[in-house]
């Protein structure tokens, strides 16, 4: 095994870079609900850190810790693909929620406002509020989207020309078309959140700053949005012809 010093032992490669590993695991599950764990990320990222250390080669052109990290992401990556880290009672509400944004958007032709869906769900605004809180952390798109042999319809299949490759479903043009729009569609605040988030890379805190609102409330718009925008992708496939 060899890495910028030299030949050494996996125990060292571990007890160097370790703080590393830690690093990339919390600011990863900073971004993920509280059911992920930690020491789960941690652990797969050391098996990355050790995969990098036996393919890496001096003349790639690259710094071993930037090598190692790409090598210690895309392992934390794959385990959390490989568990599902969204509980199942959460996919069901996101689902109940995704379907209520749709229905008073039917009904008032325009984005409703959280106190319209909390009333449609026929539950008081704190409740639905802390709906969303549990949230954090919902994904815009599972690979389970894609799945025609899961227990829910899938929704996406009006963008997914080979079902056996998701990535480049979401690669299409179609796809990505539909996305912008209902982003587009969103409620300014929300937009506002989603640039600060997705395109500036701020994390809750610094985006709570930005707004003047708690971290907590900014969880529950972030997942507001998402559930806005899954509703609007649902609406789409709904209400159009599959593409050949």
């Amino acid at each position: 095994m060899y890495t910028p010093q030299g030949k050494v032992t996996q125990s060292e490669v571990l007890a160097q870079y370790a703080p590393l590993v830690r690093r990339l695991a919390l600011q990863l599950v900073a971004k993920l609900p509280a059911s992920v764990d930690l020491d789960d990320l941690i652990q797969a990222g050391m098996i990355g850190l050790l995969d990098a250390a036996g393919r890496y080669k001096e003349d790639q052109g690259a710094q071993f810790e930037t090598y190692a990290s790409q090598r210690i992401r895309g392992a934390m990556l794959d385990e959390l693909r490989s568990n599902d880290w969204l509980p199942r009672s959460l996919r069901k509400t996101s689902r109940e929620v995704e379907q209520a944004v749709h229905e008073v958007e039917q009904q008032v032709g325009r984005a409703p406002s959280e106190t319209e869906i909390a009333a449609h769900m026929q539950m008081p605004l704190t409740d639905y509020q802390g709906m969303l809180q549990d949230l954090h952390g919902s994904q815009l798109i599972y690979y389970e989207d894609f799945d025609r042999g899961g227990d829910d319809e899938p929704f996406l299949d009006r963008y997914c020309v080979d079902h056996s490759d998701p990535l480049s479903a979401l690669l299409d043009d179609n796809l990505r078309s539909a996305l912008i729009e209902a982003i587009d569609r969103l409620p300014e605040r929300e937009k506002l959140l989603m640039s600060l988030y997705y395109e500036r890379g701020l994390n809750l805190r610094e985006i709570g700053a930005v707004m003047e609102v708690s971290e907590s409330r900014v969880c529950q718009l972030h997942s507001q949005a998402v559930s806005r925008l899954r509703a609007r992708l649902r609406e789409q496939s709904w209400t159009a012809a599959p593409t050949n």
